[in-house]
């Protein structure tokens, strides 16, 4: 546990976490840019998460040593993480057919946050969801997208029990 104590601190997490989500959304966009896949709204709203965990990383490279900012990391990035593996099930369930849904071309996103209108060329749907471009190997993006994203939350999961776990042995008493 203490291991993964000194791991939940380390601004070493934080950085790689950082450096993959740059790598996801550099993927996707030449995917869409370069390859002529045009992103699903499954495929956005991953990318929204994936935004969403790189603002999370680096709001705890700059707290990540106190407690309690720590602890607010490690909750938001295991939420953000949560959503990001329940949108790559998706993904690859109405790839593979396993999950019927239909969707559509409006991202539902709060009148007050449109990055579909803010960024469209990041955030805006151009295809409905059916299939992944195939990557190296003859995975489907939306099949290396799931394990990754499970594995991804595991960890987080863990962290936060570790962050937690050290937050309680702080607050234990010293015996006399």
């Amino acid at each position: 546990m203490n291991t993964l104590a000194n791991m939940a601190q380390s601004r070493w997490y934080w950085l790689a976490l950082l450096a993959l989500g740059f790598s996801l959304e550099a993927t996707a966009l030449y995917f869409q840019y370069v390859m002529d896949y045009g992103p699903c709204v499954l495929c956005i709203h991953v990318r929204i998460l994936v935004l969403g965990l790189m603002l999370v990383m680096l709001l705890a490279l700059a707290v990540h040593r106190t407690q309690a900012g720590g602890l607010v990391a490690h909750l938001l990035s295991t939420m953000l993480l949560a959503g990001l593996a329940q949108r790559a099930w998706l993904l690859l369930g109405i790839e593979r057919g396993f999950v019927e849904g239909e969707c559509s071309f409006d991202l539902g996103l709060p009148s007050w946050l449109p990055l579909d209108h803010w960024f469209p060329a990041m955030f805006q749907v151009h295809q409905a969801c059916g299939y992944t471009p195939p990557l190296p190997l003859g995975f489907s993006m939306a099949e290396v997208l799931l394990p990754l994203s499970i594995v991804l939350l595991l960890l987080s999961i863990s962290l936060l029990l570790a962050t937690l776990f050290s937050l309680r042995s702080d607050r234990q008493p010293t015996p006399l």
